[in-house]
């Protein structure tokens, strides 16, 4: 999968928590995600639109960037995981300091279940161009 088809793809099902997603499109996502991010503080910084004095301090900028990217990432996360077979409340494991995010990664870098899961089916067999419906 491209990256501009990873995107698309994800953008589409803005909240759609529904079906799978390969890892490619996770990763994309989460690459595009990160470049919007050090974008939009690089704008905070020049434009002047930081919320505070801290050099830690996120701005107007990467506030709405980071708004409008959390359901769709959520999205992805949870449709990740349903492709290696899991369920998506397993992203409050994420809430374990450092184990967490370590089960996490490794459950994202993991192939995803090959045929249809319970989740339904494998996103490899069929051609990605047509996202699935929200309803």
């Amino acid at each position: 999968m491209s990256p501009v088809d990873a995107i698309k793809s994800v953008l589409s099902q803005y909240v759609g928590f529904r079906g799978r997603a390969r890892r490619s499109e996770y990763w994309w996502f989460a690459l595009f995600t990160m470049i919007l991010n050090v974008v939009a503080v690089i704008l905070d910084g020049a434009l002047g639109t930081k919320l505070g004095s801290d050099p830690g301090s996120t701005g107007v900028i990467g506030l709405i960037v980071t708004l409008a990217l959390l359901l769709p990432g959520l999205a992805v996360s949870v449709r990740r995981l349903h492709d290696t077979d899991r369920s998506g409340w397993w992203l409050l494991i994420g809430l374990v300091p450092l184990v967490g995010f370590i089960v996490l990664l490794v459950f994202f870098v993991k192939d995803g279940t090959q045929g249809s899961n319970r989740f339904g089916a494998d996103p490899k067999d069929a051609p990605y161009a047509a996202a699935p419906s929200l309803a």
